[in-house]
Parts: structure tokens; C-alpha cells; sequence
């Protein structure tokens, strides 16, 4: 068993979006990637990308949005991603708003131009 504490979580800046590192290969976990995010207010990113496995959001806190016409997800709701679908991350309150995210490990990100992303740093 592997246990990551607060402590030992690495955090992680990217867009706007600070990505706190759970469960990762790296951590321990071959097969499930876990972090939490935390999205500042009237924070829009700034293009959208795709996955190449399903993303699921677990909102605690504030409301998020997925898309630039999606609708906002507020707190104890939960939204899937599929795998390939454009996703562009926006909080449309004042206030911050956090999720948990799980993924398969070994995903991969390509950006809106098609630009190979890969995996980032708080899910390797």
C-alpha cells in the first residue's frame, strides 16, 4: 500500500489551474491516476484538448463548466469526459472551485491544434 499524504502531494501550475498529485505510476498506482484541482475564480482556459480515455470530475466545492456552452457542474455533481471530446475548463463564479479527477494511467493529451501533449506531470 502506498499512502500520499497533504504534505507530500506535489502541486503543480498550469493554465490558470493549480493540480494537486495523488495517485500517479510515479506514486505507486499503475493503473488509476487521481488529483484535485483548483480553479480560480472567472478562470477560463485557454483553448480546449482532447483525451484519449474517459476524465471524470468529482466537483466539492464552487461550480465548474467543461466546455465554453456546457453547463455549469456544481459541487457533489460528478461529469464524464469521453475520451476525444474537446474539453475546456472554465469556473464562472467569483469564487475558487475544486474537483477530484480520475483517469486510466498512461493517458495521453493533444492539444487543440493537434499538438501531442502527452502526459502531464501530475499523472506520470
Amino acid at each position: 500500500m502506498n499512502i500520499i499524504t497533504a504534505e507530500q502531494a506535489p502541486v503543480f501550475n498550469f493554465d490558470g489551474v493549480e493540480f494537486t498529485g495523488y495517485a500517479a505510476p510515479s506514486r505507486g498506482s499503475g493503473e488509476l491516476c487521481a488529483w484535485q484541482i483548483r480553479v480560480g475564480g472567472n478562470h477560463d482556459s485557454a483553448a480546449p484538448h482532447t483525451l484519449d480515455h474517459d476524465e471524470v470530475f468529482l466537483v466539492t466545492s464552487g461550480r465548474l463548466r467543461f466546455g465554453p456552452d456546457g453547463p455549469a457542474v456544481a459541487a457533489g455533481d460528478c461529469a464524464i469526459v469521453p475520451a476525444g471530446e474537446p474539453l475546456q475548463l472554465s469556473n464562472p463564479d467569483d469564487q475558487d472551485a475544486t474537483a477530484y479527477v480520475l483517469i486510466r494511467a498512461g493517458f495521453s493529451a493533444k492539444l487543440a491544434d493537434g499538438t501531442a501533449f502527452g502526459t502531464p506531470p501530475w499523472a506520470a
